[in-house]
């Protein structure tokens, strides 16, 4: 699928697998998708720009790169997404970090914003929104609409399971929007769980029920 990245990767595959098992438990779980989140965020941020510079080795003078002054956040959705900060952020330290807060209308079904933070300069920034499941895609799409409302112009999502009825809704609704996951599943049952998927992420990072 166009603007869809799997991250194939066998240590992200190895990984996911022990995140499925229902054995695994909370503080391995929630070690694993900190682990995930790293693997997958290499591969987001592939694309940032570089610059040229000069610089003194112990040896000599060194023409080297760096990152050329591209800003990033990331803004986990919560509270599963949460989960994840710890793992992009040992990659990006210097990012700044938004939060997005959602729950689903028990009638209508549709999310519904109830938090929103965000550094001063989001718009200025790069913006990678993080959720280990992208089920449905109606969460991913509406903390995408409120985060461009913001006035940010480069959106990514990033995931560790998805599944094709969210990515397709994401790509209906956002198709500028590039996805990266470390795998897609099967689908949706009918209580919207990914299958086979890895149960209610949240519950299983914070040891909820």
């Amino acid at each position: 699928m166009a603007g869809l990245h799997i991250i194939d990767h066998p240590l992200v595959q190895h990984k996911i697998s022990l995140l499925r098992d229902k054995n695994t438990g909370t503080k391995e779980f929630r070690e694993l998708v900190s682990e995930i989140a790293m693997f997958i965020c290499y591969e987001a941020t592939r694309d940032l720009p570089l610059k040229e510079i000069e610089l003194e080795t112990p040896i000599a003078v060194a023409k080297t790169k760096i990152i050329s002054g591209r800003k990033l956040a990331f803004v986990p959705i919560l509270r599963a997404g949460l989960g994840m900060v710890e793992g992009v952020t040992a990659l990006v330290p210097a990012a700044k970090i938004g939060h997005i807060g959602l729950f689903r209308d028990p009638e209508s079904k549709e999310p519904v914003l109830y938090y929103s933070k965000m550094p001063d300069d989001i718009h200025e920034r790069d913006v990678i929104v993080v959720d280990p499941m992208l089920a449905t895609g109606h969460s991913a799409i509406a903390a995408i609409d409120e985060i461009k409302r913001l006035g940010v112009k480069s959106v990514k999502f990033m995931c560790i399971i998805s599944s094709p009825e969210g990515v397709e809704a994401i790509q209906k609704t956002h198709p500028d929007v590039e996805i990266y996951a470390g795998v897609m599943d099967e689908g949706l049952n009918d209580d919207k769980y990914i299958v086979p998927g890895v149960g209610d992420a949240g519950d299983r990072i914070f040891g909820t029920k």
